[in-house]
């Protein structure tokens, strides 16, 4: 895992926040898919750097996070 944004990646991605969250509890994240990886940001302050994981990493956290 990263916190920089790979080469190539534009500030176009679409970001896709839990239709759970209500924003009232502040603990959303936001979501968007790239060609080869995942970003993830914080959705209460877009402007700090996000998480940028590969797909299998993704695939193995949604994995574990849904048990």
């Amino acid at each position: 895992m990263n916190t920089e944004k790979p080469p190539g990646t534009t500030n176009e991605l679409r970001w896709f926040t839990s239709s759970y969250s209500t924003g009232s509890g502040g603990e959303c994240v936001e979501v968007a898919g790239s060609a080869s990886s995942v970003h993830v940001r914080d959705s209460k302050d877009t402007s700090r750097p996000g998480l940028t994981v590969g797909g299998p990493a993704w695939t193995a956290f949604v994995g574990f996070a849904s048990r």
